[in-house]
């Protein structure tokens, strides 16, 4: 059974800028895709990015691109999430998750996800 534990939340101004990381363990990560999703209070979960199993590609939500760049370092078993330029709007828990196979915007399809990591920017 694979553990995602995200860290790395905090409280930040509006301009700033936060690292997210995700560390996994009972499986090999390079095997799965992984993705970040955020959830603010009273709204659905949402896609904020994903990257492939290789780490050479990724994809972004309108919303952060440019300002979010997700990595990943499959010898350590981690994916980060760097978000700059964060906005109020930016404020939400953040989750990772992870599948096999290829990436997808649906938090549906994803079979494991980490407890969440809260960011909060204020303005």
């Amino acid at each position: 059974q694979v553990q995602l534990v995200e860290s790395g939340g905090g409280l930040v101004q509006t301009g700033g800028s936060l690292r997210l990381s995700c560390a996994t363990s009972g499986r090999t990560l390079s095997s799965y895709s992984m993705a970040w999703f955020r959830q603010a209070p009273g709204k659905e979960r949402e896609f904020v990015g994903a990257i492939i199993r290789s780490g050479s590609s990724t994809d972004y939500a309108d919303a952060v691109k440019g300002r979010f760049t997700i990595s990943r370092d499959n010898a350590k078993n981690t994916m980060y999430l760097q978000m700059n330029s964060l906005k109020p709007e930016d404020t939400a828990v953040y989750y990772c998750a992870l599948r096999p196979g290829v990436w997808s915007r649906s938090p549906g399809v994803y079979s494991s996800w980490g407890q969440g990591t809260q960011v909060t920017v204020s303005s």
